[in-house]
């Protein structure tokens, strides 16, 4: 009996998460799991009996992991609680849901264990253990001020601007607050936020939520403290500012420029609504869902760009999705490097830790191997051309949400495909590479140096 008891509890703590990154993993997939029940329930649906699992799974991944790609139509598909149950899984999902938990256990408890020390530190990409609660209080606080602030405009606008009663807007402005914020792209209109494509009063805000979203928390506390001394500036505040910036301008002009005379765009609008609507199709490119235009009548030139826009995506340790501004710039300022011929990757006057060089080079690389396969896999089973499948993919893994209208009319194994890609999108291929790896072995010796010839 004593034998037998004493192998159940080795099972047992070997089936135990033990790195933070695997616990992150699980309780995403809880999250999952959790959203998916909810939304099969009779309740959730329009009409007679419940979602399919595959409907409610879909749904719920692409809420938890705040990428905004659907297989139905979210204002018609569900009901007053199904809409409740997707905007609290963006909430969760954009928070971070271990986070969230942790910060629970802050304001009910008011200590933490080192798991969560551990736990929320991995996702929150904090410096140190000791700092976990104040950050996660600060993303609580952040989150809240810009989610109620641009809630209260959206609100005043749809009363004001199209007599919607009170209940109405208020419930409007507070969904598309939140799924602005955390760069969810969910909406509750059938042609996403084309209706308000020339009102400034509505993309504005929501493009300046889906911007201080996608710059990411560590960036937002450091302006906050040193927002008078940017020579102070860390490494990757400088690098996320200077790199939005760029990619804003660069976005918006080459967006405008291509669509400008495409009547089924940009061209069906005034002057000063084309510029709009290509400056808000820019912001939301690189990580949110919503659309001003019809993404399925743009020109074939665009869905390359944005493909290249959605893969960077915005800032790291944020609701943003991409593989990150970061990793982008790191990789760039490698590559100067080299051509320059220097010895070693200096930015804005500091040096570059020889393990980021290869922690960008590793997320890369991974991130290609797996849009590449998704895509060709794709293509086998679908009649959809390469562009549109490449699009629907870089959307799916760069947790963007857009989508050239054939998502809905994928098969089962397509969607199943896409639900994987917004998972680890969600979560990194290296976090999820970790998470799964059973064991870390140590190294006690190395071996020789030798280079092989390249290029």
């Amino acid at each position: 009996m004593g034998a037998a008891t004493s192998r159940t509890g080795e099972a047992a703590r070997a089936f135990t998460p033990k790195h933070p990154a695997q616990v992150i993993v699980l309780g995403f997939a809880a999250a999952v799991a959790i959203g998916t029940g909810l939304l099969m329930l009779p309740a959730a649906k329009q009409g007679p009996g419940g979602a399919s699992f595959l409907e409610a799974s879909f749904t719920a991944t692409s809420a938890v992991c705040v990428t905004g790609l659907v297989t139905v139509d979210t204002p018609v598909f569900w009901t007053g609680f199904g809409h409740v149950v997707i905007l609290v899984l963006i909430q969760v999902g954009g928070f971070g849901v271990m986070s969230f938990g942790t910060l629970l256990g802050v304001l009910m408890a008011r200590r933490l264990g080192l798991r969560s020390r551990m736990t929320s530190a991995a996702e929150t990409k904090s410096t140190g253990f000791g700092d976990v609660r104040g950050v996660l209080l600060g993303v609580l606080t952040v989150t809240a001020a810009t989610e109620l602030l641009l809630a209260g405009i959206l609100t005043a606008r749809f009363m004001e601007g199209y007599n919607y009663p009170l209940d109405k807007a208020l419930w409007h402005g507070v969904f598309h607050s939140v799924s602005s914020f955390n760069n969810a792209g969910f909406a509750l209109y059938p042609d996403s936020l084309m209706g308000f494509a020339g009102d400034p009063w509505v993309c504005l805000p929501i493009a300046l939520a889906v911007i201080i979203g996608g710059l990411g928390f560590p960036v937002l506390f450091e302006l906050r403290r040193r927002y008078r001394t940017p020579v102070h500036w860390s490494m990757n505040t400088k690098l996320v500012l200077a790199g939005t910036g760029v990619l804003l301008v660069s976005g918006t002009v080459f967006l405008t420029a291509v669509e400008w005379a495409n009547p089924a765009t940009l061209g069906a609008l005034h002057p000063g609504e084309r510029l709009l609507a290509g400056f808000f199709q820019s912001v939301i490119t690189r990580t949110a869902g919503f659309n001003s235009v019809d993404i399925s009548q743009l020109h074939p030139v665009s869905w390359l760009g944005m493909d290249i826009l959605m893969l960077i995506g915005g800032g790291p340790a944020g609701t943003a999705g991409g593989l990150k501004i970061t990793t982008f710039a790191v990789l760039l300022f490698i590559l100067t490097t080299e051509l320059r011929g220097d010895t070693a990757v200096n930015i804005f006057a500091k040096r570059l830790s020889r393990a980021v060089h290869r922690q960008a080079i590793a997320v890369v690389l991974l991130a290609l191997a797996l849009i590449m396969g998704s895509t060709m896999f794709l293509m086998l089973i679908t009649d959809f051309g390469q562009e549109k499948i490449l699009f629907e993919v870089i959307s799916a893994f760069a947790t963007v949400g857009l989508s050239t209208g054939i998502t809905a009319a994928m098969p089962p194994a397509g969607q199943i495909v896409l639900i994987l890609l917004m998972f680890i999108g969600r979560l990194g291929p290296v976090t999820l590479g970790v998470a799964l790896a059973v064991r870390t072995r140590p190294v006690l010796f190395e071996y020789p140096k030798e280079r092989p010839l390249i290029g």
